[in-house]
C-alpha cells in the first residue's frame, strides 16, 4: 500500500511542487465548490498511477489543487464509493495520498437522506459522530505503522474545534446548521423503510453510502475532522415518496450558493 501511495504522490509532484493545508472531499453534486478557489491544477484521477477511477454521476473525479484564504487546498472532486466495487483500502487511497502530502485538517462532505423528521430537504448536518454499519473496516489487514497506530481511538473522530467554527460561521451567515448522528451502509440500493426505522431507533439523524472510510482513515492519523452532509432527501418511509440520484443531486445544485459560503468561511476560520 505504501508503495502504491508513493507512486500516486511521485505522479503528482512532477507536476507541481504543491504543499496541501488543508484536504477537502465533495460528495455528489457539491463538485462546483472549486469554482470558488483559485485553482493552481487539476489533475484527473486516472491520469494518476494506482488510483482507482469514480464512476458515480455528480463525481467529477480529480483532484483540484489552489488555494483560498491563504491556505493551500487539495481538493477531491468527487469521491469513490464502496459500491463502485473497490476494496475500502482503495477508496481511501485518494486521502492516504493527501495525508502524505501534509494536509493538518480535513473538511469531508456529502449527499445523504434525512432521517430525524425535523430535518428537510436542503438542511446542513454537521456529523457529531457515526455509525458504520458498512461492514467493513479500511485500517483492516497489516498496519501502516508510518500513519498511525494498530488501535486508533475513535471517541472524538470529529473534531470539536471545528465543529463549533462551522457552527460560528453558518450563524455568521444566517444558516441555520443541524448537527447529527450520520449512519453509514455500503448501497449502492437505498434502504427501506423498515432499515430506516431501525437506524432512527439507533440514533441515526442522517444516512449515506460514503464519509465513514475516510473519516477512519483522518482518525489514524491524527487529522482533525470536519464532516458536513447536505439533507438531499429525507429517507424511505420519512416522505411517501420514491428516492433517486437525480434528487440528490438536484439538492445539492439548488443549495450551492450557500453551501460555497459556509465552506470558504470555514476555511478561512481554521487555524493550521
Amino acid at each position: 500500500m505504501e508503495d502504491k501511495i508513493n507512486r500516486s504522490i511521485k505522479y503528482i509532484d512532477s507536476l507541481v511542487d504543491f504543499s496541501p493545508d488543508v484536504g477537502i472531499i465533495l460528495g455528489s453534486g457539491l463538485g462546483d465548490y472549486v469554482d470558488s478557489i483559485d485553482k493552481t491544477l487539476e489533475i484527473p484521477y486516472e491520469d494518476i498511477p494506482e488510483l482507482p477511477v469514480s464512476t458515480v454521476p455528480g463525481h467529477k473525479g480529480c483532484f483540484v489543487l489552489g488555494k483560498r484564504a491563504n491556505k493551500n487546498l487539495m481538493i477531491m472532486q468527487g469521491r469513490i464509493h464502496l459500491y463502485e466495487g473497490y476494496t475500502m483500502k482503495k477508496i481511501t487511497l485518494p486521502l492516504r495520498i493527501m495525508i502524505k502530502k501534509g494536509i493538518r485538517a480535513l473538511i469531508i462532505t456529502n449527499a445523504a437522506g434525512g432521517i430525524n423528521r425535523g430535518f428537510k430537504p436542503g438542511d446542513l448536518m454537521v456529523i457529531t459522530d457515526h455509525i458504520n454499519l458498512m461492514g467493513d473496516n479500511p485500517l483492516i489487514g497489516p498496519n501502516l505503522e508510518s500513519f498511525g497506530p494498530r488501535f486508533p481511538d475513535m471517541t472524538e473522530a470529529y473534531d470539536k474545534e471545528l465543529i463549533n467554527t462551522a457552527l460560528a460561521v453558518g450563524r455568521k451567515l444566517g444558516i441555520d446548521i443541524k448537527k447529527g448522528v450520520y449512519a453509514g451502509l455500503k448501497g449502492p440500493s437505498y434502504e427501506t423503510p423498515a432499515e430506516i426505522e431501525m437506524l432512527r431507533r439507533m440514533g441515526a439523524d442522517a444516512v449515506g453510502m460514503s464519509t465513514i472510510p475516510e473519516v477512519i482513515v483522518a482518525r489514524h492519523s491524527g487529522i482533525k475532522t470536519l464532516a458536513i452532509s447536505c439533507i438531499s432527501n429525507m429517507a424511505a418511509g420519512i416522505m411517501d415518496k420514491p428516492l433517486s440520484h437525480q434528487e440528490v443531486v438536484y439538492t445539492a445544485k439548488k443549495i450551492r450558493p450557500q453551501f460555497v459560503k459556509l465552506l470558504n468561511g470555514i476555511v478561512s476560520s481554521i487555524k493550521i
